[in-house]
């Protein structure tokens, strides 16, 4: 056994006698498996599910959500059919680290824990949680949390301010890792988690309509027009979102969200009116005028229209993958084009965070960096899904997914600093009235850049609103799903209650409750925190009621008087 070996099992027997004296010297109780409520499959994700943007807030729930499927409906089900190797940690070892992961990643954590607790002596216990980002933060405070729990990293952010996450020293290590990916899971200077998987957008064109992928979008134009002209085609281009999902054109006239300096993005530099911003909103409108870009920014349209061929190019990422090859489109994917640079599209980066108030937080850290952090476990950790590693040796056989880790070399980390929770309604806001024809795009982008750095700045501090699609047929707000909009405000009735009666015109609707004119926080059904979308029908027009509790977190919704 070698000398690193022999310092790290020193360490975690040092651990452990440290461990069994704080308990007493006695067998440390089992495990519950946390509390599992059933979830809804994302736009999550990612067998069809929008990226960020497309369920309202689409922007935060997309990759928050993205590996989860339908969790069992019942506690007692996880109870009752943990795994062997669960009991197994908990029976045999003194010592043991808690990991909680999705259904996606659970699966393969279990396979490994053979192994390492062969190897190490430490029982490895995996609990698959579907809600780890609505679970964590009530959990751990109260000594109930993991040890370690898998995470986007734009939720780091919040996460550590509040003191619950813990930073990590990979040295010599970090030159594994593609460096886009260590910028991603940095917060304040601080590496606050150790990445294993990337995602972002890629370029996709219908090979048999393009022989060879444009390099501009004015090149795009040109070929898609051509198509469109003669009929071959219904638009040169499908528009899937307004934020996230046109990013890459967006970045491509030099537009961006924050500017960033040596610590990190900017609130205080927003973007969103940049003259790359407004310079590719004059594109889009131009282009949406002249009938080559359509007006629709519906996802599941976009990639339908791509499918069946009526049109030959399409912004989509790994998540789009099933779907596509389900259809039988014949694609290939490539860099975005060009206009003042090469477009860039968000990246997001999956990855592992240990929690600063667990009792086993270097051994938390040392599992992560002795034994995650090698290549056959990062292999298999790739293995496991449609997404490029965050592991620079670590390879796929798998073409598409090279390919879109071709595209996300210089992707853009999504924004993990808080403030980003005031840019989302506003940026698609402007983009839904510059397609729509019904603003130019530097009145647009000027007037969204003003409310985001009005919310925050806290012009909105305290507000409780109940943003959804039925905003504009109220005609109370210019768009829906608008956070900040004053018109659809509650009303403090002094009692822990906000409610406030609207005139909705006959229809169905989705709504949540969100705070202080931001989608940072937001409660949706079961007044679960960024909870799913709360649906109401209007049977005739006329008076619909809200009612939020703040301390129940539930909205109740009347409709007819």
């Amino acid at each position: 056994m070698n000398n690193k070996k022999w310092y790290i099992l020193t360490v975690l027997f040092l651990l452990g006698a440290l461990f069994l004296s704080a308990c007493g010297g006695t067998e440390p109780a089992a495990e519950e498996t946390a509390e599992e409520p059933a979830t809804t499959t994302e736009e999550e994700t990612m067998e069809e599910e929008e990226p960020m943007e497309e369920e309202a807030p689409a922007e935060e729930e997309a990759m928050e959500e993205e590996a989860v499927e339908e969790a069992p409906a019942e506690e007692e089900a996880m109870e009752e059919e943990a795994p062997a190797e669960e009991e197994a940690a908990q029976e045999e070892f003194d010592v043991s680290i808690t990991v909680w992961a999705d259904d996606t990643r659970a699966p393969i954590l279990i396979d490994l824990a053979e192994s390492f607790q062969a190897e190490y002596g430490v029982g490895l216990i995996v609990e698959q949680v579907a809600d780890i980002n609505d679970q964590f933060p009530i959990a751990a405070p109260a000594g109930e949390g993991p040890d370690i729990l898998i995470l986007a990293h734009d939720r780091i952010g919040g996460f550590y301010a509040s003191g619950l996450l813990a930073p990590i020293d990979l040295g010599d290590k970090a030159d594994n890792f593609h460096p886009v990916a260590i910028d991603a899971f940095t917060y304040e200077g601080e590496l606050v988690g150790m990445p294993y998987a990337v995602e972002n957008l890629g370029f996709f064109y219908n090979t048999d309509m393009i022989e060879t992928p444009p390099t501009t979008w004015e090149e795009l134009i040109e070929m898609g027009g051509a198509l469109v002209d003669s009929g071959e085609a219904t638009y040169a281009l499908a528009l899937s979102g307004t934020t996230y999902d046109i990013f890459p054109l967006q970045t491509a006239f030099g537009g961006y969200v924050f500017g960033v300096d040596d610590a990190g993005y900017n609130p205080n530099d927003v973007g969103i009116d940049s003259e790359g911003m407004i310079a590719a909103g004059d594109f889009i409108q131009e282009n949406v005028e002249a009938g080559y870009i359509s007006s629709s920014t519906d996802w599941d349209t976009a990639h339908l229209q791509f499918e069946t061929g009526e049109v030959p190019f399409l912004m989509a990422g790994p998540w789009a993958l099933d779907r596509l090859r389900e259809s039988g489109v014949p694609y290939a994917i490539t860099t975005f084009p060009a206009a003042e640079q090469v477009g860039q599209s968000f990246l997001g980066v999956q990855g592992f965070a240990v929690n600063a108030l667990s009792e086993n937080v270097l051994l938390a850290q040392t599992f992560l960096t002795e034994f995650v952090a090698t290549e056959e476990v990062m292999q298999q950790l790739a293995s496991a899904g449609n997404r490029p590693s965050a592991f620079v040796s670590v390879t796929s056989d798998d073409p598409d997914i090279a390919a879109l880790g071709e595209s996300g070399v210089d992707a853009v980390p999504m924004p993990a600093i808080p403030e980003m929770g005031s840019v989302w309604g506003s940026w698609g806001d402007a983009f839904t009235l510059i397609i729509n024809g019904e603003q130019t795009a530097e009145e647009a982008l000027t007037n969204g850049a003003a409310q985001i750095r009005d919310l925050i700045g806290g012009s909105a501090a305290g507000m409780v609103n109940v943003p959804g699609s039925w905003q504009v047929a109220s005609g109370l707000c210019e768009g829906d799903w608008d956070p900040a909009c004053e018109g659809t405000a509650l009303t403090d009735n002094g009692d822990g209650t906000f409610s406030a009666t609207f005139d909705v015109p006959s229809g169905e609707y989705e709504a949540k409750v969100a705070l202080d004119g931001a989608w940072t926080e937001n409660y949706g059904v079961d007044g679960v925190a960024d909870g799913d979308n709360i649906l109401f029908t209007v049977a005739e027009d006329g008076p619909v009621t809200f009612t939020w509790d703040s301390e129940s977190k539930i909205l109740t919704v009347e409709t007819g008087g």
